[in-house]
């Protein structure tokens, strides 16, 4: 039985490098769902925001946020048991990036906005949770070589990497399987990525954790 079956609104997370747009789209192909993408790559403002993040931090965010609510709008005209989404980001980490990169003043600013836009977004059925270590962060950021993410800082990669850690800590909004994404390279290795989704297909309970070894 498809994954999608148990699960039609399947959401994958994680700091940027974790791939939760890689296996996102692995599993958009592999099961031919819908994919929901962020598309980062379409906001105007985030190169800038990586070279000068105190200056372009409210423009990127604010950005982001109408993109994500534009997105939310299409959720909702779709029917999830006929035709089953992946995404790979969901709008509850929307603050978490604000409170992060944006002073009192603008997250205040920012926190009318969203609140005056009265976004409900869908309820994951599933969110998957890369959980991925900073020094593997690091290394995949530099492998994919982007050229706006050169100019990331180390130490705003690993407050991201913390951010996520807390969030998810405390997150039971929606089932979620946790995935040690260390040694879990679905890109070079086929098996990896038909582990995980077994791994998927097994999930039964508000909040598993998965810890492949392939040593």
């Amino acid at each position: 039985m498809s994954i999608f079956k148990k699960y039609p609104f399947i959401v994958v997370e994680g700091p940027i490098g974790s791939g939760k747009t890689t296996l996102a789209r692995m599993l958009a192909d592999k099961f031919s769902t819908q994919l929901l993408s962020e598309k980062a790559e379409e906001n105007p403002f985030l190169a800038r925001f990586y070279q000068d993040p105190k200056r372009f931090a409210l423009q990127t965010q604010i950005f982001f946020l109408f993109q994500r609510a534009r997105q939310i709008a299409d959720i909702s005209q779709i029917d999830m048991f006929s035709q089953p989404i992946t995404a790979d980001f969901f709008l509850e980490k929307d603050p978490l990036f604000a409170r992060l990169n944006l002073n009192d003043e603008e997250y205040a600013l920012y926190h009318q906005i969203y609140h005056h836009l009265q976004l409900e977004s869908p309820k994951p059925d599933l969110v998957i949770y890369l959980q991925t270590p900073l020094s593997s962060l690091t290394d995949r950021i530099a492998e994919r070589n982007i050229d706006y993410e050169s100019n990331m800082p180390p130490q705003y990669i690993e407050r991201l990497s913390n951010a996520y850690s807390e969030y998810f800590h405390s997150y039971d909004a929606a089932p979620v399987l946790i995935v040690n994404n260390e040694k879990l390279n679905i890109i070079k290795d086929e098996a990896a990525f038909n582990l995980l989704v077994e791994r998927i297909d097994q999930f039964q309970g508000r909040r598993e954790y998965f810890n492949p070894n392939f040593e």
